[in-house]
């Protein structure tokens, strides 16, 4: 069986299974695009996500990722149902009990929400094109109304409240995530488009400030005509971490 299908509350979630097991599970929380249904997934239906979903599974990776109720933005039942979905899979899976976890843009919202868990046991963190701020995320989308309106709307839905009042409740919010000083973190910025060129600027300032605070954080640069090399990237970079079970 190379994957299956199944759901938890109302959100369908996928597992991919390795031919030859390493021991250790990687957790995705996805980008906007991102969905599961009941016999697929976006990460088998894009060809690129499905090159980078094989490469792990050749490495020996237990791949599982949720729905995840859509684009949540980083919604509190969203970080409910993705713990729901870790303790679900290390009891029912034979994995070492500390998860890698992989997230793309708006899923590192979820992600950072995730570090300071004490009943959930991170090894690392791989953050591809990250959304590290949904705070400077808007401020970004203010020059694109036609965006800025949808996202406004999206919000609403996830956080179940009027978008302009949780705007309101962002503009006080801290522009930055927390990160957990004992786990390390690898950021990989693909440069393709305005819109990561700007994000790769508030990175750039982001890496000062964890340099600043010792904290085990990593940063690459991609060129899009690279992004066949994130595959190896990832495992090399959990490879690095799996020495201490």
């Amino acid at each position: 069986m190379e994957s299956r299908n199944f759901k938890l509350d109302t959100e369908w979630n996928m597992v991919h299974y390795p031919a030859k097991p390493n021991g250790f599970g990687i957790l995705i929380i996805g980008d906007e695009r991102h969905f599961v249904d009941g016999k697929s997934s976006f990460w088998i239906q894009n060809e690129g996500k499905l090159v980078f979903i094989n490469k792990l599974r050749d490495a020996g990776y237990t791949i599982f990722y949720s729905n995840l109720y859509g684009r949540n933005w980083g919604s509190e039942k969203a970080v409910t149902l993705v713990k729901h979905l870790c303790h679900h899979i290390l009891k029912n899976e034979i994995l070492n009990y500390k998860i890698h976890i992989i997230a793309e843009g708006m899923g590192a919202l979820t992600a950072f929400q995730l570090v300071n868990d004490p009943d959930l046991h991170i090894r690392s963190m791989l953050l591809v094109n990250p959304v590290l701020s949904l705070k400077k995320h808007l401020e970004h989308e203010k020059e694109h109304k036609f965006f800025y309106k949808k996202i406004l709307k999206e919000l609403g839905d996830a956080f179940r409240e009027d978008g302009r009042e949780l705007e309101e409740v962002l503009a006080g919010s801290p522009a930055g995530p927390e990160l957990n000083p004992q786990i390390p973190v690898k950021v990989i910025q693909v440069l393709a488009g305005n819109r990561s060129y700007k994000q790769s600027e508030y990175l750039r300032y982001l890496s000062r400030r964890w340099e600043q605070q010792k904290l085990p954080v990593s940063l690459s640069y991609v060129v899009p005509e690279k992004k066949q090399q994130l595959g190896s990237q990832a495992i090399r970079f959990f490879n690095s971490h799996e020495h201490i079970l």
